[in-house]
């Protein structure tokens, strides 16, 4: 629960330090006086939004710190899972305000970000004002309200797992087949450039060694001749060639060998000359005996050339680029082919998902229909005892498309007197009725949470009389279960609280000042009598507000708490 609220320099208010028990704690005072600006307050720890505005005139920032004690194991574990530390069951939340726009917040002292505030702030307090009558008003809420009283979210959490699942493969299958006949048209792209470049049986390396081939091919005849010729006169038989002139001088050197012994090797060198001569001839001839001039072959080649010239140039690449083609080609057939089957599982898995989602959506309407007679009952209950007897709510229940919430839609209906058929609030219900039917959800619905802090802003507007003592006992009894504050401008609510704050502004050196007082009992007489009658109250009015609260402290005995 909140145990302790102090504000520093937020709009009117220069410094405050409240604390709290676990009951009732209205706060009253003039308009204007600054009740709101402790909701503001309280609502910047909470991590709602909060304006520059609030800052006080002339200072550069606003501090506003709350103690929450008495912790929930629920609480205890997000803080946990957040990293925070939390020793007895406590933390203090901080908010500050800059005059330039900024803002920080911290728990327990460490900085904080503000989704980190609002998310542990919803399992502390929860505050509803005047402009919560909307919920009533919007039709759209009310799925949300009747889901709340159910107190059961595993019905909802099944089918919304299932609804999301649904949507994924939904998602997905939407785009494969949104791509289909982009996919088609590249299937038949890649299946053209498998089928062309395939049926060219292409070889790593052919195309060199093809060139080469029609490179001897074209010159076969330059080739033969040089070879042949080469060989000729090397070694062709005739007087002139190099191995006969060679042989004619070893015979010179042989005939001169006996008179000139200092030719040394030069005989046998020359005789190594004219075995290697004889070799290269004949190896030259044997190269030229190889060399064709088969027509047919060479046609053959040039028909190979030009298919690969013409494949090189249709696909605007060079040779091994055309065989990375081909294989490239290959492989996306292939990723493609996957995605038509990928299709057919995501169209088979959308079916079966589609029957389990709308299995869990009529479950959940089942359920949903029977809450909603208790709920209808309940409330029903509770508005007769907020003095509105003859009116009845009617939870209309209509069955329509699958969302996010399921196939049904909500309408809180009812009759205001007896013998009326049922008509949506927002035609049929006044500001006050509206508060009191608000109230009535609340007490409803505060059965089934587990907030530990209920605050509410002016709900009693357009009450008066009767009306507004049913809503304070109703707040009172509310407040046996768990800490409510209030603020209001009525007498009968404000006499049924526990702890009573005066919210009171005065000037002060050129500036207006407003101050938190814990009213004591004589002070909550004092300030329930002017309310009752206005400024300066007459003795029968304050006598009235004495006895008045007396009746509610005899009963119950009565609770104070201080403030610092």
């Amino acid at each position: 629960m909140l145990e302790e609220l102090y504000i520093e320099n937020l709009a009117v208010i220069e410094q405050a330090c409240i604390r709290f028990g676990s009951a009732l704690h209205v706060f009253t005072g003039e308009t204007g006086a600054g009740k709101s600006i402790l909701i503001h307050g309280i609502q910047a720890v909470l991590g709602q939004r909060v304006s520059r505005d609030w800052v006080r005139t002339g200072c550069d920032r606003a501090v506003i710190t709350a103690l929450f004690t008495e912790l929930s194991g629920e609480v205890m574990q997000l803080l946990s899972d957040r990293g925070i530390s939390c020793e007895e069951a406590q933390i203090t939340m901080t908010r500050e305000i800059r005059a330039d726009g900024g803002s920080i917040g911290r728990i327990n002292g460490r900085t904080a970000s503000v989704s980190a505030l609002r998310e542990i702030g919803l399992l502390l307090i929860s505050i509803h004002g005047q402009h919560d009558n909307q919920i009533l008003l919007d039709a759209e809420h009310h799925l949300q309200v009747l889901d709340e009283f159910g107190g059961n979210p595993a019905y909802l959490e099944a089918y919304q797992n299932a609804f999301r699942e649904l949507q994924a493969v939904a998602k997905e299958l939407g785009r494969k087949k949104k791509k289909e006949q982009e996919r088609r048209q590249k299937a038949a792209v890649l299946q053209k450039q498998i089928q062309e470049i395939g049926a060219l049986h292409l070889k790593p390396g052919e195309e060199d060694e093809l060139t080469g081939k029609l490179m001897q091919a074209e010159n076969a005849e330059r080739i033969v001749n040089a070879l042949s010729g080469s060989a000729g006169l090397l070694d062709g038989g005739q007087e002139d060639s190099a191995v006969e002139q060679i042989r004619t001088a070893l015979r010179l050197m042989q005939e001169i060998e006996d008179v000139y012994p200092g030719l040394d090797s030069i005989p046998q060198r020359l005789q190594s000359c004219v075995l290697e001569l004889q070799d290269i001839a004949q190896d030259l001839q044997n190269m030229a005996d190889t060399v064709t001039l088969d027509e047919a072959e060479f046609q053959q080649l040039k028909n190979r050339w030009q298919e690969i010239s013409q494949a090189k140039k249709q696909f605007f690449c060079d040779f091994d680029e055309l065989i990375r083609l081909y294989e490239s080609a290959k492989q996306e057939i292939q990723h493609l082919e996957e995605d038509t089957s990928r299709i057919t599982e995501l169209e088979q898995r959308k079916a079966q998902l589609l029957a389990d989602v709308t299995e869990k959506a009529h479950q959940l309407s089942d359920y949903r229909a029977q809450t909603g007679e208790k709920f209808a009952e309940r409330v029903s209950q509770e508005l007769k005892f907020l003095d509105m007897p003859d009116v009845v709510l009617t939870v209309a229940q209509e069955k329509g498309r699958l969302t996010v919430h399921g196939m049904d839609s909500v309408t809180f209906l009812i009759s205001a007197n007896k013998g009326e058929a049922p008509k949506p609030i927002a035609k049929i219900a006044s500001g006050g009725e509206l508060s009191r039917i608000m109230l009535a959800l609340k007490s409803v619905i505060a059965d089934r949470d587990s907030i530990p802090t209920l605050i509410f802003d002016e709900i009693d507007t357009g009450v008066s009389g009767r009306a507004a003592q049913k809503i304070g006992v109703k707040l009172r009894e509310i407040s046996r279960q768990r800490q409510v504050l209030c603020v209001t401008h009525l007498s009968q609510i404000a006499v049924m609280a526990d702890t009573q704050y005066l919210i009171e502004k005065h000037p002060e050196q050129d500036r207006t000042v407003t101050q938190v007082h814990l009213l004591d009992f004589e002070g909550r007489v004092q300030e329930i009598a002017r309310i009752m009658g206005g400024e300066n109250p007459s003795t029968l009015m304050l006598e009235n507000a004495r006895e008045e609260l007396r009746k509610i402290t005899q009963k119950e005995g009565e609770s104070s708490y201080g403030m610092a």
